[in-house]
């Protein structure tokens, strides 16, 4: 008898941003990706040897989408594959986007500084002109 890994897990669909560059265009958006989150099921455990496997398994997500529309040429293209399953204990922890990317510049030291005043242009190049002469 086949091990039924579905019958183990409750399925809820999940909507998570990306950001990916199409490779037409070359432009990087965010695209609203459909996943779908598996958690086990606590109230229904396995017997025998199916046990051993059932405490393997571990809440993931699983990519349903597997090519986007670019919204600057409006091209399909495909996602990455590599991305296509998260097990849930692996992001939780993880800063999301925004927090690395300051991060990073704080770390590089590409913080942007306060801008410097600019200087006044001078009174010669602001009169108003009376023409040639």
């Amino acid at each position: 008898m086949a091990f039924d890994e579905k019958a183990f897990f409750i399925e809820k669909p999940e909507n998570r941003p990306a950001k990916f560059p199409c490779p037409r265009c070359k432009r990087v958006n965010e695209y609203s990706l459909r996943w779908m989150r598996r958690t086990k099921r606590k109230d229904r455990q396995p017997q025998g040897e199916d046990r051993a496997k059932f405490d393997k398994l571990r809440d993931h997500l699983l990519r349903l989408d597997d090519e986007v529309t670019c919204k600057s040429c409006g091209k399909k293209f495909e996602i990455p594959s590599q991305q296509s399953l998260l097990f849930v204990d692996q992001f939780a922890g993880l800063p999301n986007d925004e927090e690395l990317e300051r991060e990073i510049a704080a770390a590089s030291g590409d913080m942007e500084p306060a801008p410097e005043p600019k200087p006044a242009i001078p009174a010669r190049f602001t009169r108003k002109s009376t023409g040639w002469k």
